[in-house]
């Protein structure tokens, strides 16, 4: 039997380290993550405990790359929704649909997107990972096809807001509707409230009446 080619070996480690990062996201919102442990992770995903250990530091770097695997995959999945943007509003569209996605994550999973920030703003910080860079170039090309002439500055502002939209969405007991603050952010972008996905929350009365910030 003749030894795999070096590519056959890097899919191979590739659909490894995704089935872990799949069974995280999995795990922590069925169960949370103080009582999901990496011996579970590596059994739902089928792997060695050890080979956790080859792909990441700890528990937290894993989770955290989980999470923003699940973010790339819901804004890809979003931005490539049929029908696709196109035409003079192309850019537009991608924004809203960009927000939408965010908004959408946090509401529909909010304990794991609740578990996310709460790593990110706690003494281990932001973990920079292949998963967080394909992110950030995402919803950097949103920002480019948005029309931004100045994308490496607007791209952290974009992410700054949709973090700060995400935070209020999440606050335990007293929740801020999500209407609310899609309606906030695509006034300040100057989007209509038809764009993107809208859910099926009513828009809020100057959802409509008030212009642009900015544009």
């Amino acid at each position: 039997m003749s030894p795999r080619s070096a590519s056959v070996n890097e899919q191979l480690r590739r659909r490894s380290r995704e089935r872990l990062l799949q069974a995280t996201v999995e795990l922590v919102g069925e169960r949370g993550y103080q009582t999901t442990t990496l011996g579970d992770i590596a059994q739902r995903a089928g792997t060695a405990r050890g080979l956790i250990s080859y792909y990441f530091p700890g528990k937290r770097q894993l989770f955290q790359s989980a999470v923003h695997r699940l973010m790339h995959l819901t804004l890809r999945e979003a931005l490539e929704r049929e029908p696709r943007p196109g035409g003079p509003d192309a850019g537009r569209e991608r924004l809203a649909r960009a927000v939408d996605a965010v908004l959408g994550l946090a509401h529909d999973r909010p304990l794991l997107m609740r578990t996310h920030m709460a790593g990110i703003l706690t003494a281990e910080g932001f973990i920079r990972c292949p998963e967080q860079q394909r992110l950030a170039q995402l919803l950097r090309e949103t920002v480019v096809a948005y029309g931004s002439p100045a994308p490496d500055t607007d791209y952290p502002l974009l992410r700054a807001l949709l973090m700060g939209a995400v935070v209020p969405m999440l606050l335990p007991g007293a929740p801020t509707p999500r209407a609310l603050l899609r309606a906030e952010l695509f006034q300040r972008y100057g989007l209509d409230w038809e764009l993107g996905f809208p859910a099926e929350e009513e828009p809020p009365p100057a959802a409509h009446a008030r212009g642009p910030v900015g544009r």
